[in-house]
C-alpha cells in the first residue's frame, strides 16, 4: 500500500510546481510525467552512461572461477 500526503502545489514563473516531500524524492535529475484522468504520475528517467569505460565501472566483480581454456592454433585451409 503506497502512502499518501497533502503537498502545496505553487507558481514558477508562468509553471504550475509542487513540492515533493522527501519520503517521495526521485533518484536522478529528470523525469516523464503524464495525466492519466486527474491524476498526474511521475517517472523518473534512469542516469544514461557516458562511456564504455563508465559502464565498465559501474558493474559488480565476478568471483566466479573459470576453467582454463587450451587456445589451439587454427587447423590450416585446404585450399581449393
Amino acid at each position: 500500500m503506497s502512502a499518501t500526503r497533502s503537498v502545496s502545489l505553487f507558481r514558477n514563473g508562468r509553471n504550475q510546481a509542487v513540492r515533493i516531500p522527501r519520503e517521495f524524492e526521485l533518484e536522478g535529475t529528470e523525469a516523464l510525467i503524464r495525466k492519466e484522468g486527474d491524476s498526474l504520475v511521475i517517472t523518473p528517467i534512469p542516469r544514461r552512461l557516458k562511456s564504455l569505460a563508465e559502464l565498465i565501472a559501474s558493474w559488480e566483480p565476478i568471483d566466479d572461477e573459470f576453467p582454463e581454456i587450451e587456445d589451439f592454433p587454427p587447423e590450416p585451409i585446404d585450399p581449393l
